[in-house]
């Protein structure tokens, strides 16, 4: 498990020894690694992104990889090269649209020809909306349009995330991206805002449109929807950017924050429209049972294909969601007319 030491890589870590596995924690800081290893007992394995020699160690003899470092433009390329010359699965819990752009366009072939598989954006960001908005398809073979809104209490923001915007930022410059049409616009005006109409309890917020996430990326490579968009409710989103919000504090024993999010998804396809939610408690936290449940799948080979794949290409995006309970509350609600 590499960037195993972060603040979601210890959810991970934690969450990977509550299933039973022995994770193998590495990455580049020697210290906070023996610290991790102490504290569960287990093997650490020093190792970064530019020198190969010590990936090859760090995961000689495991089962499948997880990435947890960020920012993923510096560690997809060399990890997932790290897991074909190995010749196990590598998962990651990238948020970067364009790290995750690269590893499609990237490793698609090679994945496909080497019967390889690589799983990007395993997470909450990513992830979550993908098997949410698979879900909400459920038999239709296309759709107009979907749109995945988040609904978050508060966005605390860790060192790594905005480590990982910034990495972002940098590659976007004075652009932001959104999908329309079946491809990619690079654009200079402000994104909008608009109200959205969550679920109960959270009711009608204030929202920033055409807020770019992950899931943007994953969506259109497995499903026939032209245009995808994701929105934030504008307090979380000026919380992330904000450069003197706090990073999150845990409430409990487990390290959790008392964040809470609501993610709503709306599939159009003609006059007909089907929805799916999610519930649950800290975005970071709950990325583990995400990716964890993944790994188990992917062990147990309960997935469909190789290759590159998005997570809800990959796996049965409703039995995977209703797994995730009690992390998180998946409601699938019934078709209805626009």
């Amino acid at each position: 498990m590499f960037g195993a030491y972060g603040h979601t890589g210890r959810f991970v870590v934690a969450e990977l020894l509550a299933r039973g596995f022995v994770p193998v924690p590495s990455g580049r800081n020697a210290g906070a690694l023996r610290e991790l290893a102490e504290e569960h007992a287990l093997e650490a394995r020093v190792a970064s992104a530019d020198d190969p020699a010590s990936l090859d160690r760090a995961l000689a003899g495991t089962v499948a990889v997880v990435n947890c470092a960020g920012p993923f433009a510096s560690t997809t390329g060399p990890v997932i090269e790290a897991a074909l010359r190995a010749g196990i699965p590598y998962l990651d819990v990238a948020a970067e649209i364009e790290a995750n752009l690269d590893t499609f366009a990237h490793y698609r072939d090679r994945a496909a020809e080497a019967g390889a598989l690589v799983v990007p954006a395993m997470a909450f960001f990513g992830g979550l909306g993908d098997l949410l908005v698979t879900a909400a398809m459920g038999d239709w073979s296309g759709a107009d349009e979907a749109h995945i809104a988040y609904a978050l209490s508060d966005w605390h923001p860790t060192a790594g995330t905005r480590r990982s915007g910034a990495v972002s930022r940098e590659r976007r410059g004075a652009h932001r991206l959104r999908y329309r049409g079946g491809r990619w616009e690079r654009r200079t005006d402000a994104a909008p805002t608009l109200d959205w109409e969550f679920p109960r309890p959270v009711g009608r917020r204030p929202v920033i449109g055409e807020f770019t996430m992950a899931d943007v990326v994953t969506v259109p490579q497995h499903l026939s929807i032209p245009d995808v968009t994701s929105y934030m409710t504008a307090e979380a989103a000026r919380d992330v950017v904000a450069p003197d919000t706090p990073a999150p504090t845990a409430t409990d024993g487990s390290g959790r924050s008392g964040q809470t999010f609501l993610v709503d998804v709306l599939v159009r396809s003609g006059g007909a429209e089907r929805r799916a939610t999610a519930r649950g408690r800290d975005i970071y936290a709950v990325t583990a049972p995400l990716v964890v449940e993944a790994v188990d799948r992917v062990l147990t080979g309960r997935t469909r294909g190789v290759g590159v794949a998005s997570a809800g290409e990959l796996f049965d995006a409703v039995d995977f969601l209703r797994a995730l309970a009690p992390h998180i509350t998946f409601d699938h609600h019934r078709e209805r007319t626009a």
